[in-house]
């Protein structure tokens, strides 16, 4: 079968079971198949070999049956550069960009910062403030032990420079001294436990440890702030990522905290995505 006719059988198989971008998945299938780009592909039009073949309907019908595509491919992109996912963590999203944005710009001018990732999954967040930042000492936590095998394989394959600390942000902050780090930068688990089994299918594949935010959506903001504000220097940043319709309680939290120049950071749609303040 030729690279052409392979995609359009993909993409009938993926039409027929109602996958949303049926066209664009069976493309990222025979990408990862035949370890070629998007223009790559189109070019080619030679015949693939029966392993490949069957490689690809495999995995086609993995999508098929509602698995991520990042899920069946096993690596998905993040600020231009590759991270292995699959079972038991979280995608990267684009809407992640925003709070990586403001805390590069909040870190940009602070020499030699010290940054800790909290709840760090796959490790889009630290591995990229590592990569972009001068001689940024930054430590990822995770507690997850598949999403901590991820988080580890994802920074040798950047070939970053980040500590990964496997353990519950609970119980691993005094292994830091008070007023020790520059900045906190998390994406928490920030979903509503009642709200989870209503999440679209293919959300229900990724990992509840990493959405369940508890009762109200707030238990890690609540817990990080609680624990590890004291962890800041004076003028120490922290950054979250946030749900939709969540900046106003975080803001109060964050006040209450006796934090200050508190601000809200809109993703493309206009909603508000990030928060960073200063203690």
């Amino acid at each position: 079968m030729t690279v052409p006719a392979l995609r359009n059988a993909l993409k009938s198989l993926l039409t027929r079971a109602d996958v949303e971008n049926p066209d664009g998945d069976a493309a990222e299938i025979l990408c990862a198949v035949l370890n070629c780009t998007r223009t790559e592909l189109i070019l080619r039009d030679n015949e693939i070999p029966d392993e490949s073949t069957e490689k690809a309907v495999l995995m086609a019908r993995r999508r098929a049956a509602g698995e991520p595509i990042q899920y069946v491919i096993g690596q998905w992109y993040f600020m231009d550069r590759a991270y292995k996912v699959g079972e038991g963590v979280l995608i990267p999203r684009d809407d992640t960009e925003v709070v990586v944005r403001e805390a590069l710009a909040a870190a940009k001018n602070i020499p030699d910062p010290v940054i800790i990732d909290l709840c760090a999954g796959s490790g889009i967040i630290a591995i990229t403030l590592e990569k972009e930042l001068k001689n940024a000492t930054v430590y990822a936590v995770e507690k997850s032990d598949l999403a901590f095998s991820y988080l580890q394989e994802n920074i040798e394959l950047n070939q970053a420079k980040v500590e990964a600390i496997h353990a519950d942000l609970a119980d691993c902050v005094n292994s830091f001294d008070d007023a020790s780090l520059d900045m906190i930068v998390s994406n928490p688990p920030y979903i509503r436990s009642d709200e989870i089994a209503e999440l679209q299918s293919e959300v229900q594949y990724e990992p509840r440890l990493a959405l369940d935010g508890g009762e109200d959506g707030y238990d890690f903001y609540e817990m990080i702030i609680r624990l590890w504000t004291k962890k800041l220097k004076e003028g120490g940043c922290i950054a979250f990522e946030i749900g939709e319709g969540q900046y106003d309680r975080i803001a109060e939290m964050l006040k209450t905290a006796e934090f200050t120049d508190i601000k809200g950071y809109p993703d493309i749609q206009g909603i508000t995505r990030a928060v960073t303040a200063v203690i």
